[in-house]
């Protein structure tokens, strides 16, 4: 197993070899989606021979729900990280202490009703219809919701604890939360002009209500 590289051939490990599989198959789903994820497509993508990828993932349907994965879980580290940011993290200034739910989720929301998340919006899109037919892809769509639900579950228990919100149940509030997002972003596919007026602040003003909060407070300031 090697690579072609400027005056010389490198061997790379079998986990980085597999690891940049998986980011080259996950960033061609993004772009096209997850049917354009082929081996001759990866093979193509990293100037390697197919039958290489192929010895990694004899099966396309593995390749595509790790891609899925990969794609899903970065966007979520970056949403929604286990550690927030502190002072002087990513992001723009949002009205609240860095670290606190209020100032988390006031980024949340303002990133995914962004455009910027359109792409990743899509691929839930895709790998929701895919997934009715294959079946690996499936168990990694359900890990993912499951995973996405927990870290919002996490940021309301805090909130909860810290005062800042009102909720009966973390959980539930978490999962309805998910579910509006993928309510509004189900029109993904609708030229940005035509959905943004309608529903750009919908999931906010939503998790307002099921948070307890007054109409504006997670919108960045």
């Amino acid at each position: 197993m090697t690579s072609r590289g400027p005056g010389k051939r490198v061997r790379k490990a079998p986990a980085e070899r597999r690891s940049e599989m998986v980011a080259a198959a996950a960033r061609v789903g993004l772009a096209e989606g997850l049917e354009c994820i082929t081996l001759r497509r990866v093979a193509d993508e990293l100037g390697v021979q197919s039958g290489l990828v192929g010895h990694y993932f004899p099966a396309a349907d593995k390749l595509v729900a790790e891609a899925f994965t990969s794609a899903t879980m970065t966007e979520l580290d970056s949403l929604l990280p286990e550690e927030p940011a502190g002072p002087g993290g990513p992001g723009p200034d949002l009205g609240a202490d860095p670290g606190t739910p209020l100032h988390t989720f006031r980024r949340f929301f303002t990133l995914t009703s962004s455009t910027d998340f359109d792409n990743v919006s899509k691929l839930w899109l895709n790998a929701r219809h895919l997934s009715r037919y294959r079946p690996v892809l499936r168990d990694h769509v359900v890990e993912q919701e499951l995973l996405w639900c927990r870290r919002i579950e996490r940021v309301v228990a805090a909130g909860v604890e810290a005062g800042d919100f009102r909720c009966g149940d973390p959980w539930v509030t978490a999962v309805r939360i998910l579910v509006a997002i993928d309510g509004t972003t189900a029109y993904v596919n609708t030229s940005a002009d035509r959905r943004a007026a309608p529903i750009a602040h919908l999931t906010r003003t939503f998790a307002e209500t099921e948070l307890g909060l007054p109409v504006g407070t997670l919108e960045s300031s």
